[in-house]
């Protein structure tokens, strides 16, 4: 349930009305939330209120944006959402996992506020374990994208014009059948659950992912945010788009540095 920031004394829930959502996947090596950190640092998108549930694990912590020792004190907690209207662009980021048996849960949550604040679409940023890829996986970009029926309707043609290429199916059962083709997304969390729901309750989804391995996934999360930017156009376009993209400062306590003194 999405609960607005109390800004002012006032908690009027804003306007999401034909916005975009873009949001991640919690999947392996978290290369969805690592792009979406730099969408949100990039745009110094707005914290509009946060996300409710009991799927995730709970979690608090400092500013992940904060550029200033005014703002690193303020608290972030496991899904919150941030908004640019002049883009019409909100994002819900997630900072956590989430809970054994809570997938359905959370995805027949978020799609219930996806319809009732009337965002025409959603973006779910993914990614799925590299060496888990079949013989025609293996060739050409590790990036893929996904799309509604709903959707495809709209933006089919836009996909085509930038080349790009769809989720292949694989063989439901390898080596003894390969007539019967499924869906397949290892370590790619919630995005198979997520994107089936959409498909069946008519809502517009893509699905944007890369085949990666776990390790230091920073340079997967450029490679999958300019391939995001390669369609919405969320900043200019030029020869090096990923110098462009501004870094968090929480990202300078990956692997393993110290804990900044404004935490205690």
């Amino acid at each position: 349930m999405f609960i607005p920031c109390d800004r002012g004394g006032g908690s009027a829930a804003p306007d999401f009305k034909g916005f975009t959502l873009l949001m991640p996947a919690v999947s392996v090596g978290n290369v969805g939330q690592l792009a979406i950190d730099l969408v949100i640092s990039t745009l110094d998108m707005t914290k509009v209120g946060y996300f409710y549930t009991d799927c995730l694990v709970p979690m608090v912590g400092n500013n992940p944006y904060a550029t200033a020792e005014e703002n690193s004190t303020e608290l972030s907690i496991n899904a919150e959402v941030y908004s640019l209207p002049s883009k019409k662009l909100v994002v819900l980021q997630i900072r956590s996992p989430f809970i054994k048996n809570k997938y359905r849960p959370f995805c027949e949550t978020l799609l219930s506020w996806v319809k009732s604040s009337k965002c025409t679409r959603v973006v779910l940023l993914s990614s799925s374990h590299a060496y888990q890829r079949d013989d025609e996986q293996l060739l050409g970009t590790p990036l893929r994208y996904l799309l509604t029926p709903d959707l495809e309707k709209a933006v089919g043609g836009r996909m085509q014009e930038l080349n790009w290429k769809e989720m292949e199916k694989v063989a439901a059962y390898p080596g003894i059948s390969d007539t019967d083709k499924i869906l397949h997304i290892p370590g790619g969390g919630i995005t198979k659950l997520l994107f089936t729901e959409s498909c069946s309750k008519g809502i517009q989804m893509a699905v944007l992912l890369k085949f990666c391995s776990e390790g230091d996934n920073i340079p997967d999360a450029f490679i999958l945010v300019n391939y995001l930017n390669e369609w919405l156009q969320l900043i200019k376009s030029e020869v090096n788009p990923s110098s462009q993209w501004k870094i968090p400062s929480s990202w300078r306590l990956l692997f393993g540095n110290g804990l900044p003194p404004a935490l205690f």
